[in-house]
């Protein structure tokens, strides 16, 4: 693989200028240029800027800003984010880096958008609107801090009577606020030092005022003269404390007890918001046990978990505005990767109901390089407001996912399928005569069948395993049901109609009823002997799971981050096998070699007879036919697999013919090579406020909200139906559902 070079020009000791537009421009500090590929080490990159500007690697953070965008900053953590960068710069050949420290970062950087994961574009430290401005008016980001600043104070529990027992952090807050002609940069920086002098000092306030310009703080014990008065400083943007009488005469701040400590989730989420970007488990308990032991501060577990949840959308953003920016996304979509579909339709309140997108990459891989194969599936997403992703991948050359579509619908049912699979006809627009493996429930059945109209459809095993499995709980024993359902497998992976009757000869000597269930479930929608589309051996719907584990890391996220994180994975994969392609040297992909050669060894120890014309009579363990011009084989091995089997080769062989004439070219190198031609490109600046015209509606988030309690993580599903409960069965008369002592029997 060739390697990449860029120059790095590395920045520090300057800060960032935000412009009107929302761009930023790095001011001031020193520069040094040095060259980095993309087989850097990170560690490596720091030890060389720390010598340049004499720092700490330690606490060293390095960002900097992806083409074309110059209002987030993306962090980079680990190896593969320093080499990410490097492949994402294209053709250019520079790049700037920013150089900071643990605490000048935060220091320098509060107001500038960051970043959660190294791709992911978010605010770092919103700016909190002052109270009197609608809520409806403010950028979608800073909603939260908007409704906080105008909800009641949340009572806290001081942990110690006496505030020289503060945990060391609560004691450096003892002078945020230190009296007159004391200026703050903005209104939010003013509030958080409010709060931190509160917590140190064991009291509780109330505003008078608050506006934009001027704010009045009292004491909120009544009669204590405690008040502070700021206003904004003419000509420029500084807030300054004008007036401040710092004397209390409240019980509470005189003798330091029975003080409620004054305090806000937002502030609680300020302080946790760091450590959740490192740690996303971070569990409430053990918030709760680092608030009260650095600030002295007691938090129920509720408290701790809605701090939690704060924190998690002071660093993703809104989930609810996120769901208004999501027209603007899909025109930034369309727009940044030409030829892609998006397309997002509402209730008639104009709350969300359905997102669809599919990237022209990923439509044109799937036209040029894929074999005719879709999976279709869905995953639950345990985020705010719930719902469910819908999703079409399909198979390259080395069996490796390729996710084609995907979906975010507010529910799975019948009619959110129907209208998946009209937007995906209309995105891949081919010809071919596809196979899908689904389900046959949700209206997947009728609905495949109604809008592609030749495709074969095959029914998802797994599926009718839990089903069968299911239907047939409470009939049967344990080892029963699972010697049934391995049969069933059996018969399923049977390529030859007497193997599938020998199987299924296997369940009727168990259970008749299933026997019969076996018969009714339509085998030729399922079986290997009788399925007439091509599956290449993939029987469940359940392949694309490596797609579905990227679904589970992001989840939790606003919607708009959600599908672009989904989008930097798949990105990232493209260009990944892109690079590792050309480095293969055979004619078929490497697993598809291995597998023929394999094949080859085994036809040597085969004898081959000329039976008709080209049919040949192939002679080992079985006598099979093998018919070259057809590519067909008895054995259905050819026909499964697109490969041609030991028999075929043994043939092909004898003969001297070439193998790779006769395998199918979605296996070849140049196949793979076209379905990762095509690149996704990045969304740039979608988060930005949408300025809609009057007669367009602002979308709103579903009726569906998270239910209380721990969310339920759907288990990853293996390819065999595992049963783990044993059913009671009575040692007396042999009957299930009860044991010897409550037997009836006399």
């Amino acid at each position: 693989m060739a390697t990449k070079k860029v120059i790095a020009i590395c920045q520090s000791g300057g800060e960032f200028v935000t412009s009107k537009d929302g761009s930023l421009a790095y001011k001031g500090g020193e520069a040094f240029a040095i060259d980095i590929d993309n087989q850097a080490k990170l560690s490596d990159l720091k030890s060389e800027v720390a010598e340049m500007f004499n720092c700490n690697t330690d606490t060293m953070i390095i960002k900097y800003f992806l083409p074309g965008n110059k209002k987030t900053l993306i962090t980079i953590a680990k190896d593969k984010d320093l080499q990410r960068m490097v492949n994402f710069l294209g053709d250019a050949a520079t790049i700037d880096l920013f150089i900071t420290s643990g605490e000048a970062a935060a220091r320098n950087t509060s107001n500038v958008p960051g970043s959660r994961s190294s791709r992911t574009a978010v605010p770092d430290v919103p700016v909190v609107p002052p109270v009197d401005v609608p809520v409806d008016t403010v950028h979608p980001m800073n909603q939260v801090q908007a409704a906080e600043a105008n909800e009641a104070p949340m009572p806290f529990v001081p942990t110690e009577t006496n505030v020289s027992m503060l945990g060391k952090a609560g004691q450096q807050w003892e002078n945020a606020i230190t009296g007159v002609d004391q200026r703050f940069r903005s209104l939010s920086e003013f509030k958080e030092a409010l709060h931190k002098y509160s917590i140190a000092h064991g009291f509780a306030y109330k505003y008078k005022k608050n506006d934009t310009h001027r704010v009045t703080v009292r004491c909120k014990s009544e009669g204590c003269p405690w008040k502070i008065y700021i206003s904004r400083l003419a000509t420029t943007q500084l807030l300054c404390i004008k007036k401040m009488i710092a004397e209390h005469t409240c019980e509470g701040a005189s003798v330091k007890v029975k003080a409620g400590y004054r305090s806000t989730r937002g502030w609680v989420g300020n302080i946790i918001k760091e450590k959740l970007k490192d740690s996303p488990n971070y569990k409430p308990r053990d918030i709760a046990e680092d608030i009260k032991r650095d600030y002295g501060v007691q938090l129920n577990y509720s408290q701790a978990w809605r701090a939690k949840e704060i924190a998690r959308e002071l660093l993703q953003g809104s989930y609810k505005e996120a769901y208004t920016q999501l027209p603007f996304f899909c025109e930034r979509i369309k727009e940044t990767n030409p030829g892609s579909f998006a397309t997002l339709t509402t209730k008639e309140d104009s709350s969300f109901h359905r997102f669809f997108v599919s990237f022209h990459a990923s439509i044109s891989g799937f036209q040029r390089g894929c074999r005719p194969l879709l999976f279709l599936d869905s995953t639950p997403l345990n985020t705010k407001y719930q719902g469910e992703l819908l999703a079409a991948t399909a198979v390259d050359g080395s069996d490796g996912i390729f996710p084609v579509a995907f979906a975010v619908v507010d529910a799975e049912n019948e009619d959110n399928w129907h209208w998946f699979l009209q937007e995906l006809k209309s995105a891949i627009s081919t010809t071919q005569q596809i196979t899908f493996v689904a389900d046959f429930q949700n209206g997947l059945k009728r609905s495949l069948a109604e809008i592609f109209e030749n495709c074969y459809h095959g029914y998802c095993l797994r599926h009718l395993a839990e089903k069968l499995n299911k239907d047939l709980k409470g009939q049967f024993s344990h080892e029963s049901r699972h010697l049934i359902i391995n049969d069933f497998y059996a018969a399923a992976y049977a390529t030859k109609p007497d193997v599938f009757a020998h199987s299924i000869d296997n369940i009727k000597n168990i259970s008749l009823e299933a026997y019969n269930w076996v018969l009714q479930s339509e085998p030729k929608h399922w079986s290997n002997a009788f399925f007439g589309g091509a599956r290449y051996n993939h029987l469940t719907s359940n392949f694309g799971q490596e797609f579905y584990s990227w679904v589970s890391e992001v989840h939790d996220m606003p919607i708009t981050q959600m599908i672009d994180l989904l989008r930097c994975n798949l990105m990232e994969t493209i260009y990944s096998r892109r690079v590792a392609v050309n480095q293969w040297l055979t004619k078929l992909v490497p697993s598809k070699e291995e597998m023929l050669q394999k094949e080859t060894t085994v036809a040597r120890s085969l004898q081959v007879l000329l039976s008709q014309g080209n049919t040949y009579e192939v002679c080992g363990e079985s006598i099979d036919h093998v018919n070259v011009d057809a590519w067909e084989c008895t054995c259905k091995g050819w026909q499964i697999t697109g490969l041609p089997c030991c028999h075929a080769i043994a043939v092909l062989e004898c003969t001297g013919r070439s193998l790779y004439d006769y395998c199918s070219r979605y296996f070849t190198v140049e196949n793979y090579q076209l379905t990762y031609a095509e690149s996704i490109r990045p969304v740039t600046n979608f988060d930005r406020p949408l300025f809609l015209g009057e007669s367009t509606s602002i979308v709103t988030p579903p009726s569906t909200k998270r239910p209380p309690g721990r969310p339920k993580v759907k288990p990853v599903e293996s390819e065999s139906v595992e049963i783990t409960k044993r059913q009671l069965q009575c040692s007396k008369c042999k009957e299930q559902g009860h044991n010897r002592k409550t037997c009836k029997l006399l």
